[in-house]
Order: C-alpha cells, then sequence, then structure tokens
C-alpha cells in the first residue's frame, strides 16, 4: 500500500469558520455559530504542492475535507499504469466519503491546494447528531452525482467543441458563484488544469484542447490572457456551444 508524502502544512493559512470564503457553498454551509465553534475544532488546515497526492485509493481514510483553493482530481489507475480522471474538484467541493474507512479514488492536486480538513471520526460523530450537516452533505453528493451523470454524456457523445466549452462554463459558473455576482460577459477567471491535462479530462489530444481554444479565441468569444487566464466576452454564445442549450449551460 503506498503512503502520500507528508504535505506542507500552512498553519498561518487557517482561516476562522465564520470569514472563510467558501463557507455559504462548503458543506459547512447550514451550520449555526454553535455548530461552527465544533467544525473549528475537529479541523486543521493542510496544503499541498501542484503534482502532490492528497490520498491514495485504498489507502485509510484519516480526514474529509474541502477544497478551499486551489484545484484537485480524482482518478484512478489501471493495472497497466493507464490513469483515467474521474473527477474534478474545486473550491467548497467535499473530499472523501464518511462511513468508509479506505479512500475510494486517487486525489492528486492539479494546482496548489488549501484544504479545510476534518478528523474523519468526529467529523462522523457530528453528522450523526446534526441532521441538517447530514443533509447538506447528501445535497452535495447528490449534486455531484448529476455532473458524474452530466460527464458521462459529454466524453461519450459530445464534440471537441462541446466539450471545451463545457468545462469553460463550469469553471466561469463556480468562480461567480464563489465571487457572489452573476455569471456574465467580462468575468475573469482561470483554467485550473494544463492543456494536458485538459486533454487527458475531456478525452482529447492537447492539440485539439489547443486548437478549440484559439477558435474561442478567434469568434470573439472568450479573450485569452497567457495560457490560464480567461475572460468571457460573450457568455451567450459560449454556452449555445456546449450542446445543453443556453438555460441548462448557464445554471448552477
Amino acid at each position: 500500500m503506498s503512503l502520500a508524502p507528508a504535505p506542507r502544512v500552512t498553519a498561518a493559512s487557517y482561516v476562522k469558520c465564520t470569514n472563510c470564503e467558501i463557507r455559504e457553498r462548503a458543506v459547512c454551509a447550514t451550520c449555526d455559530a454553535d455548530e461552527l465553534r465544533q467544525l473549528e475544532e475537529i479541523k486543521y488546515y493542510r496544503s499541498f504542492d501542484a503534482g502532490q497526492p492528497i490520498m491514495f485509493e485504498g489507502d485509510e481514510m484519516h480526514f474529509v475535507a474541502s477544497v478551499v483553493t486551489g484545484a484537485a482530481t480524482l482518478s484512478r489507475t489501471l493495472p497497466d499504469g493507464r490513469i483515467q480522471m474521474l473527477g474534478l474538484l474545486l473550491p467548497s467541493d467535499f473530499i472523501g466519503r464518511p462511513g468508509r474507512d479506505l479512500v475510494a479514488y486517487d486525489v492528486t492536486a492539479l494546482r496548489d491546494v488549501t484544504l479545510c480538513c476534518f478528523r474523519r471520526k468526529p467529523f462522523e460523530a457530528m453528522l450523526a447528531r446534526t441532521p441538517h450537516l447530514n443533509a447538506r452533505l447528501l445535497d452535495m453528493s447528490l449534486d455531484e452525482l448529476d455532473v458524474a451523470r452530466e460527464w458521462m454524456l459529454l466524453l461519450g457523445r459530445k464534440t471537441a467543441r462541446e466539450k471545451i466549452t463545457c468545462l469553460l462554463t463550469l469553471v466561469a459558473r463556480r468562480k461567480a458563484a464563489l465571487q457572489r455576482r452573476k455569471l456574465a460577459d467580462g468575468l475573469t477567471f482561470e483554467i485550473p488544469m494544463s492543456r494536458e491535462a485538459m486533454a487527458n479530462y475531456l478525452g482529447l489530444t492537447i492539440e485539439t484542447v489547443s486548437r478549440q481554444i484559439s477558435a474561442l479565441r478567434k469568434e470573439k468569444i472568450l479573450e485569452l490572457q497567457g495560457t490560464r487566464r480567461i475572460t468571457l466576452l460573450d457568455l451567450t454564445r459560449l454556452a449555445a456551444q456546449t450542446g445543453d442549450g443556453i438555460d441548462i449551460a448557464l445554471s448552477a
């Protein structure tokens, strides 16, 4: 059994629950002041460098966590070494499965990541005595299931253009929600992965990813600064090319 390297612990980044920027979308969104105090007693912050393993499939699960900053991936490694990305974790997403002793997937930092970690056993005990925390986690799990089903459709049936625009609208929606602003033209955000990672995640080649993003720029649907920083110029046209219809593509 492989053990992940010791993470880079950054105590200086610790933030009280009441001041946390992801609080309104994280697992603790419905907690009252007393419940937040209980979470403070069982939480700690950890940071991982880009590319560093956070959890390995089959390892004992010592903590569950919310992503505070950065991005991570869920993946599985096949016996012949091939790796399949199964999910993208962004700020406010939850990592881990309460009630299970072992990690179900590999979790890897895609960019530098800060996690708000909760010791698993005390967190499970809090779930047992706090029904609305349990309900919040169930809601998030069902949302994750919906995303997984959409991703099955994307990988199986959608064109390269539809795959790219789906990913961009997903990241844009999440960025707008965390900033508590309306999703609209002019929103600027960073794609949380390299072109190579996008290609692996979407089942495309790097050349196809680059070509599609360049085409969106030339069509003045988006503006690109560097390789990752994007400003939306025409959100409606971007959403229209996802294959889902504009209203569905832009719904949070």
